[in-house]
């Protein structure tokens, strides 16, 4: 995450002699090469919950946020994906919420993001952009048996923070817009703490935004080279910790390794396909795997995935799998024989990635991947 940032800040110098005016026009040079861009954004509504979460832990709840964001626009760079994209916006956010009940409390979260233009980038009125974010979250009220029973929803006082974003601008002037969205937002904590349904919302959001240098400039993709044809192969190992029953404090330890190839289907994206092998560790307890417990079988399952990558820039990217099991046990919390797979990887020095994937089934999340890779046959441009 430490290299999610972009960006520098310009300092002007305004100057009557030649000299000076060569300084200026270079200093101005560079502070319209990253601007600065402040937002501030409120939110509210739109809780997701099934008719029981809503009797319980959402009784007479109201969901209101706000979010703080600061964040460079790409403008110029040899990476050509920054041109892709309509030379988006890289930052950090601090998120803030309350629910107006004590039962879910009032979680906070820090996050990074990538928020993209699309649509007609010459329009002087009008802007439209989508976002994409990954943090984490504290200050939940987590589920207790005798302190507080009816928050069946989330059993961890931290958890992930995922969010995404859409929406429409209109320029008040050159360096002030007013916005109105659609967010969706998901905490969870990969089940590492039960109940973990997780909260879903779904709100409506208005903003403000400030840059300072209001130069904007259009992106330049006239030196876009053709995508890759070569082929990736991939290596990658995850671990996790997932509690199985909420009467078991118990966090077992989870890995995966796995094995892919992959091919750019376009410049954005990438698909392929491949294998992972899963180790439980609750197939050695007897409470969870009784007769099979400590065989072979009990701890280990397997199966082919799809894989599907949208790339980013050079080096970040949105992972994806949908797979299979070809051999599964239910009592390890794999209870359907499709499992799915969705995260973000960073190559943090040359083929060598790392990141953080939820597994899931079927919409229930098994448990949170930390995960570091190696990709062979990888051109670095």
């Amino acid at each position: 995450m430490k290299k999610f940032l972009y960006g520098i800040v310009g300092v002007s110098l305004l100057g009557y002699t030649p000299l000076f005016g060569q300084i200026d026009t270079l200093v101005q040079s560079k502070a319209t090469k990253n601007p600065l861009i402040i937002e501030l954004e409120v939110e509210n509504g739109g809780i997701l919950a099934s008719k029981e979460a809503r009797e319980t832990a959402f009784q007479s709840a109201y969901y209101n946020g706000v979010n703080l964001k600061v964040g460079w626009r790409i403008q110029k760079s040899d990476d050509q994906y920054f041109a892709l994209y309509n030379n988006p916006i890289y930052g950090v956010g601090l998120y803030s919420s309350t629910f107006n009940t004590d039962i879910i409390g009032s979680p906070y979260a820090i996050y990074g993001f990538v928020q993209t233009p699309f649509g007609n980038l010459a329009n002087k009125r009008w802007a439209f952009d989508y976002r994409i974010g990954l943090g984490i979250s504290g200050n939940f009220n987590p589920y207790d048996e005798e302190t507080n029973p009816l928050n069946q929803v989330i059993g961890a006082k931290n958890n992930v923070f995922i969010d995404f974003g859409l929406r429409t601008q209109y320029k008040l002037s050159p360096k002030w817009r007013a916005g109105l969205g659609l967010a969706f937002h998901h905490f969870s904590n990969g089940a590492m703490r039960l109940p973990n349904s997780g909260v879903n919302l779904i709100p409506l959001t208005a903003s403000i935004t400030y840059q300072p240098h209001a130069e904007t400039v259009l992106p330049d993709k006239r030196d876009i080279r053709s995508y890759e044809r070569n082929i990736y192969y991939h290596i990658n190992y995850g671990i996790g910790w997932k509690q199985l029953e909420r009467d078991i404090d118990t966090r077992f330890l989870k890995t995966t390794l796995s094995a892919y190839a992959s091919a750019h289907v376009s410049h954005k994206w990438r698909m392929g396909g491949g294998l992972d092998l899963f180790y439980s560790e609750s197939g050695n307890s007897d409470q969870i795997a009784g007769d099979k417990s400590g065989t072979l079988s009990a701890k280990l399952s397997y199966g082919p995935s799809f894989y599907l990558a949208h790339v980013l820039n050079r080096n970040l990217v949105l992972n994806g799998n949908v797979g299979y099991y070809l051999h599964k046990q239910y009592f390890n919390g794999e209870i359907t024989r499709i499992f799915l797979r969705a995260g973000a990887r960073y190559y943090v020095y040359k083929n060598i990635n790392a990141g953080v994937s939820i597994k899931a089934h079927k919409g229930k999340a098994d448990f949170i991947e930390w995960t570091v890779g190696y990709t062979f046959n990888r051109n670095r441009r």
